[in-house]
């Protein structure tokens, strides 16, 4: 992978990114079981990209089947993008973990 630089040179502070913009990106969320659980990451995830295909989600139980683990893969336009879909996804009370 290219690392990208932050588009403001002027900011010495500015981190460099080992992702580079626009991409897929997987992110794995883990909630309760819950018959709307998937419904509602989808109704959160499409408010960040509108374009989000449902159909590619893969769902496994735990053991225990307490709770869903999710994969989902969205597109990534930014660092600064995909931090909002991360904050968004761990701030829903539905989420337990967001990977």
């Amino acid at each position: 992978m290219n690392v990208t630089q932050n588009a403001n040179p002027a900011n010495p502070e500015a981190k460099a990114s080992l992702i580079e913009f626009p991409c897929d990106f997987p992110i794995k969320v883990m909630g309760k079981t819950h018959p709307e659980f998937q419904d509602t990451i989808v109704t959160v995830l499409r408010e960040f990209d509108g374009g989000f295909d449902a159909t590619t989600i893969e769902s496994r139980p735990s053991s225990g089947g307490n709770y869903t683990g999710l994969t989902v893969t969205v597109r990534a336009t930014s660092q600064m993008h995909l931090d909002d879909i991360y904050r968004a996804l761990t701030g829903h009370p539905m989420v337990k973990i967001v990977l």
